[in-house]
């Protein structure tokens, strides 16, 4: 097992405010690792249909002395809103849980991120523990503290920052997942070599093929160094003022591909890998990359089995009028992360609005497809 520590420091209210992410095998039977870790008597557990089957009772085992109520949501992106979030709300009032009580999410980054606000948000904010199933929320969003739930007409527009206790994150649950799932999760790994380390990215070329396979060794090698990544970045900056929005590396595009095409359609990975890619195309365009380094990251995507394409209704306007109402927008302006050369990126909003047309319609899937 390997512990890596999200470094936040103390604040005079909550104390040492810093957690640990748990990373190895079979770690899901080791309620050890979970109990300095609960604050209180009171505990709900939250999954959704496709994972609970598999792992809820193996997870209750670990909490077998305290009160454990629990929370089975649908399973899907377009599940994430405040409709469904009100049932656990109904649960924790239902069970007269107080501010004593501790959430624990149990499934992927949908889970994870409603979960998380339902603990920031329930009597002004509780306790919660983050145990990641997919391979996107072990090496992104279980980490770092957003939580939140999508607007019909914008992706995680309602949310709060609320940092978990701990994050445990067991590779054995990868076994279980869909092929289109991993492959959505290796997007989000990809992300933090193209802004932070090339060697990483290196090392993904090599080892795509291990990790396509499940191979343990690559996964858990993946998922420490995804999450060093995040880990450092958060800690530089919590509540994303600076260095944090270069993980948003490809999400501009990507968000308005998932709320064009409807929550759920589009994995958050696939429309994310889209992103990178449209993200590498307007950097060549604005004369940072070149044509090689555009096919490199093309070349890495086709290889994690990830689409790269926009839908072909998704025209220059459409995406203009999605991407305005994006959280990442300033002052009227749209930011997007972009590269000065991989390996290095940058936030800005200054580019020519010719070049991005040029992007987005290059990069528009053939008509039918």
């Amino acid at each position: 097992m390997k512990t890596l520590q999200v470094e936040l420091g103390e604040d005079g209210q909550n104390g040492d405010r810093s957690y640990p992410i748990f990373i190895g095998q079979d770690l899901l039977t080791k309620p050890e690792l979970i109990k300095p870790y609960v604050k209180g008597l009171q505990v709900l557990i939250v999954s959704n249909v496709t994972v609970a089957p598999i792992y809820l009772d193996k997870v209750k085992q670990a909490f077998a002395a305290y009160d454990v109520k629990t929370v089975i949501l649908p399973d899907g992106e377009q599940y994430k809103n405040l409709d469904e979030l009100n049932s656990i709300y109904d649960a924790l009032l239902d069970a007269k849980f107080d501010r004593t009580c501790t959430l624990v999410a149990l499934g992927g980054g949908v889970v994870g991120d409603m979960t998380g606000f339902a603990a920031a948000s329930y009597q002004r904010g509780v306790n919660f523990i983050q145990i990641p199933t997919t391979l996107l929320a072990q090496v992104d969003s279980s980490v770092g503290g957003k939580t939140g739930v999508n607007h019909p007409k914008g992706k995680n527009m309602i949310g709060a920052f609320h940092q978990p206790r701990c994050v445990i994150a067991d590779s054995d649950t990868l076994n279980t997942l869909e092929d289109n799932q991993l492959s959505a999760g290796i997007a989000e790994v990809i992300k933090y070599g193209l802004i932070r380390e090339m060697s990483f990215t290196k090392w993904l070329e090599d080892n795509m093929h291990k990790l396509l396979e499940r191979d343990p060794e690559a996964l858990s090698y993946a998922i420490e160094t995804s999450c060093r990544c995040k880990a450092e970045i958060v800690a530089d900056d919590e509540k994303e003022h600076g260095v944090r929005a270069l993980l948003n590396l490809g999400h501009t595009f990507g968000h308005a591909i998932e709320t064009s095409t409807g929550y759920g359609n589009w994995l958050h990975g696939e429309a994310v890998a889209t992103g990178m890619l449209m993200a590498a195309d307007l950097s060549m365009r604005l004369g940072n990359l070149n044509e090689s380094d555009v096919e490199r990251v093309d070349n890495l995507l086709d290889m994690a089995m990830l689409p790269t394409r926009a839908p072909h209704h998704m025209d220059y306007n459409h995406f203009i009028e999605l991407m305005a109402v994006d959280k990442k927008a300033r002052a009227g302006k749209i930011n997007f992360v972009l590269f000065k050369k991989l390996g290095d990126a940058i936030v800005t909003s200054d580019f020519d609005h010719n070049l991005l047309r040029q992007t987005i319609e290059a990069h528009r899937a053939i008509d039918g497809l």
